[in-house]
């Protein structure tokens, strides 16, 4: 009965996701599991909403809010099954300075008009170009993102400080020293302990939901002092309300807040699609780019128009989701609900969770993030390769996700250019009949075109030079160009050209270049020939 009200629901929203593979059945079994893991990643999301909304300089509510509204509008019609999205880092260090210049109530437009350009991305379905995104790339957003999230536990490593005395909630005092850094790094290794050991006993209970229940059950009865939840700041608050961001509604405006629209749509497209391919590959399923950016940009449409800072995906969460068994879009619509419950009935109770237990947590999720094996291939891969690792994995700790991605990908197309420029080079010999055959190797583009023009020695050519494509590629306007330089020397000495088996894609773009293309009859099938004689007056005919 439940499978068939669950496929009625997915019909109806036409999630053709909500249709499970065999081994996701909605047994009684997996529903608990699927409840049980989003508990957990709604006790993850608690510090890591408050932590944002500081550093974004908004009050925690406003954190908590996106993480609700986005966690659940994205589980429902996200792309992928078991990803988690929330209020995150990257867009919060976007953020501080329009609200510290601007307000509070840019933010909120900003939101809107981000979420606005996320969805035109997706039904444009840019979101297919994420792959594009190199392999090496994606290995050094993975291992600078675990870095990252490392770094970030490491704030509760100090003396809790308050809102109004540092502006950064936790994190704000000085380090923690003796007793209670002992105490702290012993809670943390027991609940990275607990997480460990859990699955090898029992799989009732996800392990980090066990690793955290247990630790809080030890803190809570023998009352140790150790910094909580609740230091950070008061998640108690109501339900978010509609309200319609008071900010003139003028050119000025929109100007204000457009640069801060696309940098931060730009920010969570980037990261969302990346975490959806790494969980597509924990979870072996494909496709949905477009879909999720239809819906984390609804997602931000609605967060800005009920008191939200926005988000995107989360990587951290959404490991520990599917670490803990989160398969299905339940555990993600179960963690948003989970943290909604804990902001209006729960708060006193969560409030004491100790952060020493969600450090723990995120600790385990680092080892299980960060791609060890890439430590071992550095040196067996191309050195291009291994530079792109480091270099993606240095520029997402030290500046941005979005900016390591780009960074790598530019260097990475590069490199390709750079070494198929390389590759371009001819064999020759001579016909019977005393004409001079190049045989070009390797594609012709505007990276290879010098290359390609140094190949001939027009000076030394007899009246008649074949140049033959059967193992090249003309790619772009800077080949044709490069064709047509040639040409022209070629007639300056008053000799002949031919080419040969230019494939059907080369003769497209020679068409629309407005050359005349012609069938020869010793052209294979799938090539054609250029006769340049017919516009040049210089070149003979098919061969």
């Amino acid at each position: 009965m439940t499978r068939t009200i669950l496929a009625a629901f997915a019909n109806r929203l036409a999630l053709p996701d909500l249709r499970l593979l065999p081994e996701e059945k909605l047994t009684p079994s997996r529903i608990r599991i699927e409840l049980l893991s989003g508990l957990t990643v709604a006790l993850a999301l608690v510090p890591e909403a408050v932590a944002f909304a500081f550093v974004a300089g908004v009050h925690p509510l406003v954190g908590l809010y996106a993480a609700f509204l986005v966690g659940l509008i994205t589980a429902v019609f996200g792309g992928r099954p078991g990803m988690i999205s929330g209020a995150t880092g990257a867009l919060a260090v976007v953020m501080v300075a329009l609200v510290a210049e601007h307000g509070v109530e840019y933010l909120f437009a900003t939101v809107v008009l981000m979420g606005i350009l996320q969805v035109i991305a997706g039904v444009m379905r840019w979101g297919k170009f994420i792959r594009l995104v190199p392999h090496p790339v994606m290995l050094g957003f993975v291992n600078g993102l675990a870095i990252v999230i490392f770094l970030a536990q490491l704030t509760q490593f100090k003396v809790p400080g308050t809102v109004e005395n540092t502006g950064h909630g936790a994190g704000g005092g000085e380090w923690l020293s003796g007793t209670p850094l002992l105490l702290m790094l012993g809670l943390v290794a027991a609940t990275m302990a607990i997480i460990w050991v859990m699955p090898r006993l029992t799989r009732v209970i996800p392990a980090p939901l066990a690793g955290i229940g247990i630790i809080a059950g030890i803190v809570i009865a023998f009352g140790l002092d150790v910094p909580r939840v609740g230091d950070l700041a008061s998640i108690q608050g109501g339900l978010p309300s509609f309200h319609i961001p008071t900010v003139p509604l003028t050119w000025e405006t929109f100007e204000i807040i457009l640069p801060y629209a696309v940098i931060l749509a730009a920010i969570g497209l980037i990261e969302s699609l990346l975490t959806l391919n790494l969980v597509g590959e924990m979870t072996g399923k494909r496709g949905g780019a477009s879909q999720e950016c239809v819906a984390q940009g609804a997602a931000n449409v609605v967060t800005g128009f009920f008191g939200g800072m926005g988000g995107c995906a989360m990587i951290g969460q959404s490991m520990i989701n599917v670490k803990s068994g989160g398969r299905t879009r339940i555990a993600g619509i179960a963690a948003a609900l989970f943290l909604l419950l804990f902001i209006l009935f729960a708060a006193p109770l969560i409030e004491q969770i100790p952060l020493a237990a969600l450090v723990g947590v995120m600790f385990m999720v680092v080892i299980g993030t960060f791609a060890w094996n890439s430590l071992k291939i550095l040196a067996k891969v191309p050195m291009t390769d291994a530079f792109v690792i480091v270099l993606v994995t240095g520029v997402t700790v030290y500046a941005d996700l979005a900016v390591a991605v780009v960074v790598g990908v530019i260097v990475s197309a590069l490199a390709y250019a750079w070494n198929n420029a390389r590759r371009i080079h001819a064999t020759t010999y001579r016909t019977p009949e005393g004409a001079k055959v190049y045989k070009v190797q390797g594609p012709l583009f505007f990276g290879s075109s010098d290359g390609f023009a140094e190949m001939f020695d027009i000076k030394a050519d007899p009246a008649l030079v074949i140049v033959d494509f059967e193992n090249s590629r003309v790619v772009d306007q800077s080949a044709l160009q490069a064709i047509e330089a040639i040409a022209a020397k070629y007639e300056a000495a008053g000799k002949r050209i031919q080419l040969r088996h230019l494939s059907r894609d080369c003769h497209a773009l020679l068409t629309k270049a407005g050359h005349l293309v012609v069938d020869s009859a010793d052209d294979p099938d799938y090539a054609l020939a250029v006769d340049y004689g017919v516009r040049t007056g210089i070149l003979g005919g098919g061969h």
